[in-house]
């Protein structure tokens, strides 16, 4: 990756604390902040998730010490008891440390089980949030989460936690016009679609999915409601669903279908 040129940054420099939480996007250089690009360089060590995107971890100092602290949903992870403490041992050494979080660190990043093990050291901490996969995702296929006349509130949600699929407002996702973002929800997506059906939403609800956000490898799925696990079984990499969005080409194809009709 070619040397990117970055302007003075005085007043990005980060204050003088232990520990820096950055949100490092969901993959692109492109979307890291000024602020983020410059803890990156003033860090003696960053401890980061498996989801950063390559080419935010080519930006980090060779000489930075690097520590892979990968999760991965339904498989193979760091234990968050592990992470607390090689955190608070690095703080406690004395070192400037960067927590690198895909996304934004403060979006079903356990962020608060991290900040609170600092506390408990009487370490200090900044956060720098970071762009979240659902904006760019929303970016990327031409739409906006939220607009006037469709949808007065967005929701951001999971779809699994701790204790296996998770429970939602389907209800209220339930009802036209309403846009969600649903985060890990690829292996419940026959459950959502389930649950979503069963509380009155149309089956041709448009479901956009989008894998590996901002990446070389992006991949953008046109689905509806009613197909939406067959969409998702196939994919093997880290995916956004928007349920409610479709890209704008199909949703203007859609329109004039339905005039055509009319």
């Amino acid at each position: 990756m070619p040397d990117l040129p970055m302007p003075d940054l005085p007043h990005f420099a980060p204050v003088q604390v232990a520990v820096t939480f950055v949100g490092a996007g969901p993959g692109a250089a492109a979307h890291l902040t000024l602020g983020a690009y410059a803890a990156l360089q003033a860090a003696d060590v960053v401890i980061h998730d498996r989801l950063v995107g390559a080419e935010v971890m080519a930006l980090i100092p060779r000489h930075v010490q690097r520590v892979d602290v990968g999760k991965e949903g339904f498989g193979p992870s760091a234990k968050q008891s592990d992470i607390n403490a090689v955190l608070v041992a690095h703080g406690l050494a004395g070192k400037r440390v960067v927590r690198l979080k895909g996304g934004d660190c403060g979006i079903f990043g356990r962020l608060d089980e991290e900040i609170d093990a600092l506390e408990a050291a009487g370490l200090a901490f900044a956060i720098l949030p970071g762009l979240t996969s659902a904006t760019v995702a929303a970016a990327s296929i031409g739409q906006s989460l939220t607009k006037r006349g469709r949808n007065r509130a967005l929701r951001i949600v999971t779809g699994h936690d701790m204790e296996g699929f998770a429970d939602q407002d389907w209800r209220g996702m339930a009802r036209a016009g309403e846009v969600t973002a649903i985060y890990m929800g690829k292996k419940s997506a026959r459950f959502i679609q389930g649950r979503l059906m069963m509380h009155g939403a149309d089956a041709a609800t448009p479901v956009t999915v989008v894998e590996n956000v901002s990446r070389p490898d992006e991949k953008v799925i046109a689905a509806t409601l009613a197909d939406l696990p067959e969409a998702v079984a196939a994919l093997d990499g880290p995916a956004v669903l928007l349920y409610g969005l479709a890209p704008r080409q199909a949703a203007s194809a859609l329109s004039q279908l339905k005039e055509a009709r009319a």
